[in-house]
């Protein structure tokens, strides 16, 4: 049997994805977590073969949670199922040493096929995808710039931002500028709507 651990916040989705997954011989759902700070406890727990993951969780994202199991459970094959087919979260998920990356509007016979090519070794994505991220090219900004703009995407002050990310609010408003060049855009908040759009946060 392949022993999946599913990470999914959607109780409904996790739901359905479980009962689907266990219609299938060969494979068995040893977990079903809600956050990204469950995951790796639970495959720590219940050693699964296989982690499918969304990357909106909360807690920690999927994409996060990736790159912890790979360093903490070296052995299980990471397949990352999301609602978001985003070039940029693409490069980000191979970036954590995942596997696969399907978005979730695919039949389940392709899901189910996907988590035995990750287990044999293969590497798993969805084409059309790959397709796009080949032309789109990596994300300008620098990891400092992500920092400041997810800080800023709920309208937090450069005061509030600074004091979360242990910052100067003047190396706050560079690191702004910065991404709102970058991603030509008029001000942080079109700046942040742009980088989610595209993947990079």
């Amino acid at each position: 049997m392949i022993r999946v651990l599913l990470a999914e916040d959607q109780g409904m989705m996790r739901g359905a994805l479980a009962l689907l997954l266990g219609l299938e011989e060969d494979i068995e759902v040893v977990a079903a977590v809600a956050t990204g700070d469950g995951i790796v406890p639970a495959a720590l727990r219940e050693r699964p073969d296989v982690a499918l993951l969304d990357i909106e969780l909360p807690g920690i994202s999927g994409l996060e949670a990736a790159a912890r199991l790979r360093a903490e459970l070296p052995g299980c094959r990471v397949l990352i199922l999301t609602t978001f087919g985003r070039p940029g979260y693409l490069r980000r998920a191979m970036e954590a040493s995942a596997d696969g990356f399907l978005v979730k509007d695919g039949p389940v016979e392709q899901l189910a096929a996907a988590i035995r090519r990750v287990l044999a070794g293969e590497k798993v994505v969805d084409p059309a995808l790959a397709a796009a991220a080949l032309g789109s090219g990596a994300s300008p900004l620098t990891g400092r710039e992500r920092d400041v703009l997810t800080a800023a995407a709920d309208g937090a002050t450069v005061a509030d931002i600074a004091s979360r990310l242990h910052l100067s609010e003047s190396t706050v408003r560079n690191y702004l500028s910065a991404a709102i060049g970058k991603t030509g855009t008029r001000n942080r908040i079109e700046a942040a709507r742009t980088a989610r759009h595209n993947g990079w946060l």
